[in-house]
């Protein structure tokens, strides 16, 4: 059985700066009719860096949470950018650090159920000290944490933030992996 939806029409309810809803028309694999609510976003890009066997995190304020999150260094795509060259731009705004090398670690699909958000996980390398310059509205801290604590922290429930926690094991799971 072929599991796609058609979609039929596309309606727009709302645009924004970082987010378009939109109710669809579609059929089932099936051929009946039905809605998706839709949010689309451009996709973000973000750095797991590691050194010294410690990660660089950043502590922010979440407005959608009403609560401070430590996450990996990360930002919103701009229309056409290279996920790439967004993880670099992220990572140098916001801890001031600099990659002479990003592999592409992993792609995460945060909420799948009704988002179309890809956030692009890249790992670091070749690490050099520059100057951290924030977005005009961006407040944050920059938290350089022994890889160790930040998984405990992620058992403990401390660390929420999906990208953070997928990046984090990845690493630990290729960290003691054997040949």
């Amino acid at each position: 059985m072929q599991l796609k939806e058609t979609t039929v029409e596309k309606h727009y309810l709302f645009r924004g700066k970082i987010v378009n809803l939109r109710r669809d028309e579609a059929l089932l694999p099936d051929g009946k009719p039905c809605l998706r609510e839709v949010v689309e976003h451009s996709g973000g890009a973000s750095v797991l860096c590691v050194r010294e066997g410690k990660v660089a995190l950043v502590r922010q304020f979440r407005y959608a949470y009403g609560e401070e999150l430590l996450e990996i260094p990360a930002g919103k795509l701009n229309p056409g950018e290279d996920p790439k060259e967004a993880a670099a731009r992220e990572l140098e705004e916001e801890t001031g650090l600099s990659a002479g090398k990003l592999d592409l670690l992993l792609t995460l699909y945060p909420t799948p159920g009704y988002s179309n958000e890809k956030i692009y996980i890249y790992i670091a390398s070749d690490v050099h000290e520059g100057r951290q310059h924030l977005d005009e509205d961006e407040f944050l801290s920059v938290v350089y944490m022994p890889v160790e604590e930040a998984l405990a922290k992620i058992a403990s429930g401390e660390i929420k933030d999906a990208k953070t926690i997928a990046a984090l094991l990845f690493f630990k799971n290729l960290s003691t992996k054997t040949i």
